[in-house]
């Protein structure tokens, strides 16, 4: 999914989220992880495609108003300011994570890398292809996964030294798989329904990814879920329904939201298997779609748009960092 509504400035001090979230500690202190290496898409690209599209015309990401709250200027991210995988990086007190592509060749990533870009698909485009006889002109997990290795294979030669590294780094992988769905979504001359035929090849490839960061070395991976997306704007301009009964009390697409849903149980089956597997691993199913959906059902809490999105992202990242390090976390907003 690439949604670019996201954070804006908040006048409160302190978040303090809902019961299940109040939260005593601050993670910044936790030093639970060295380094964060990040894969996905629009979510968590904090620059790489705008670097790949740098000698192209100038588009979103990267042209205002991207960007104008916390960095005053567009970076690249889908954003008008931080990103989840930012505020997951400043509660675990390290810097904002830099895109990889970049510095793929030269860069030393001594707190991390994100892998991510903006548009990308789990499955490899020859499945659309050989499928569907249709082209994804764009990333996917594969290369995102390739580029993962030259890097580490740079900055950690050797078997030994790549695993060090990565016990003492959380990897966070998704969320992924959103892109895969939304041609169907939105090319409205196809049947939506299509998608559905293929989610368990999207979770298998997934799963597949997620094996391969372990069998490098990786000890906790995040794997977060989809989002209710049937309460995203772009879903709901571009599948407008007047039929009330298409609509949840929250005013969210219900067919949307019931696909999100199928895809996530199979993604929390995929990472049971995953745990029985790899016993010494920690890995972590991040339910985005339930902390979303907490943050509609409070919405009369914030009293703007800005706060609303503020919120909506700082609930994310406590929930999630509260079971990756296993403390409790007060998230404290710095600004914007």
């Amino acid at each position: 999914m690439g949604s670019s509504s996201r954070h804006s400035s908040i006048s409160l001090a302190v978040i303090l989220v809902f019961a299940v979230l109040l939260l005593n500690a601050d993670l910044g202190s936790c030093g639970c992880f060295k380094r964060i290496f990040s894969f996905g898409d629009s979510i968590t690209d904090t620059g790489n495609f705008a670097y790949i599209s740098r000698n192209s015309p100038p588009g979103p990401p990267s042209v205002p108003p991207y960007g104008e709250t916390y960095f005053h200027r567009p970076t690249g991210r889908a954003s008008d300011g931080r990103l989840i995988i930012d505020f997951y990086a400043q509660a675990l007190g390290l810097p904002l994570l830099p895109p990889s592509i970049p510095e793929e060749k030269t860069g030393k990533f001594p707190t991390g890398a994100n892998f991510a870009v903006f548009g990308a698909i789990a499955l490899n485009p020859k499945y659309f292809m050989s499928r569907y006889n249709f082209s994804l002109q764009r990333g996917c997990l594969d290369e995102q996964l390739a580029s993962f290795k030259k890097v580490l294979a740079r900055i950690a030669p050797g078997d030994a030294a790549t695993k060090s590294l990565l016990s003492e780094s959380l990897v966070v992988f998704g969320e992924i798989g959103g892109n895969d769905y939304n041609f169907w979504f939105f090319d409205h001359t196809h049947s939506r329904d299509t998608a559905k035929e293929y989610i368990p090849d999207v979770i298998a490839r997934i799963g597949a990814g997620v094996q391969e960061v372990i069998n490098l070395g990786a000890k906790t991976v995040l794997v977060p879920g989809n989002f209710p997306i049937g309460c995203v704007p772009v879903y709901l301009s571009g599948n407008k329904s007047y039929t009330s009964t298409d609509h949840d009390q929250y005013g969210c697409l219900k067919w949307f939201n019931a696909f999100s849903q199928m895809h996530n149980q199979l993604l929390k089956q995929e990472i049971t298997k995953l745990k029985s597997q790899n016993p010494g691993v920690k890995i972590i199913y991040g339910d985005y779609y339930e902390v979303v959906t907490l943050y509609h059902m409070h919405i009369e809490k914030c009293n703007s748009g800005k706060n609303k999105n503020k919120l909506r992202h700082a609930l994310l990242a406590s929930l999630v960092l509260h079971m990756v390090c296993g403390q409790k976390v007060m998230v404290v907003e710095m600004s914007n």
